[in-house]
């Protein structure tokens, strides 16, 4: 009897429409009121944890920090959503959730490969902080601005700061955005090497670059608008996004 050799790549569909978006948004905020204690659990962490930055950066006259680290928070958020898949993985398969497969998902199946991903994403948002230091030095500190008033980033030099940065993190945003969209619920989902995972995300907003680029515009807009109100919209946009980023993935792979 010839075996079926399993392909190096997992098959990735070419085929997305924004009506498969329209599904994963109903689908996810279908997991999460079957499932709120999870999604408001992972979101109250990044609601704390936002609250504490931006105390942090005001108590230390650094407000003007706070519009970079907002900006880089799109590229933690989907490893923020790890436990997120795994609790839509096991509602679409009839498997009783539990907090310990939940927060045992954090450390993968057991190889690792997501702590690298994981580790991976960490250094990604490390390096836009390096990259948006040295965007606000080259523009701010010649000027004899601060930078940490409002009013010295609506001056002539801070929009002009914001303008590139706004660029720059857009490009660094797209870039990691198309390596861990798919990868990271791939890597919930299956016994693959995380190379292989960011080799299907890249081929999966490759081939379906439009519906993609609208998603990462709704995850972006969706998680600056959360933020706004005290990062308190957190608790629910992020659990919200986080299962449908699993339904879109489930969409995407076969």
């Amino acid at each position: 009897m010839a075996t079926v050799e399993t392909p190096a790549t997992p098959v990735v569909a070419d085929n997305l429409t924004l009506a498969d978006l329209r599904a994963a948004l109903a689908a996810g905020w279908g997991d999460f009121l079957r499932c709120p204690l999870y999604g408001l659990f992972f979101g109250a962490i990044y609601v704390v944890t936002g609250i504490g930055v931006a105390y942090a950066l005001f108590w230390r006259g650094e407000a003007g920090w706070l519009v970079p680290v907002m900006a880089g928070f799109p590229l933690i958020a989907p490893f923020a959503a790890v436990g997120l898949y795994e609790v839509s993985r096991r509602r679409e398969q009839d498997i009783e959730v539990t907090w310990g497969a939940v927060l045992g998902a954090l450390r993968g199946r057991g190889d690792e490969q997501l702590l690298l991903m994981g580790g991976f994403v960490f250094v990604a948002f490390s390096f836009w902080v390096i990259i948006a230091h040295a965007i606000f030095s080259i523009f701010m500190a010649e000027s004899g601005m601060g930078g940490e008033s409002l009013e010295a980033l609506l001056s002539p030099t801070g929009l002009a700061m914001l303008s590139v940065g706004t660029a720059v993190g857009a490009v660094l945003a797209w870039f990691f955005y198309s390596i861990t969209v798919i990868s990271l619920p791939m890597l919930v989902d299956r016994d693959v090497d995380f190379i292989t995972a960011i080799i299907a995300s890249v081929q999966a907003v490759k081939r379906n670059t439009g519906v993609l680029l609208a998603w990462a515009v709704i995850i972006a807009a969706s998680l600056f608008v959360a933020m706004i109100p005290m990062f308190l919209g957190l608790l629910v946009v992020l659990p919200v996004l986080g299962h449908a980023t699993w339904h879109l993935y489930r969409r995407a792979v076969s």
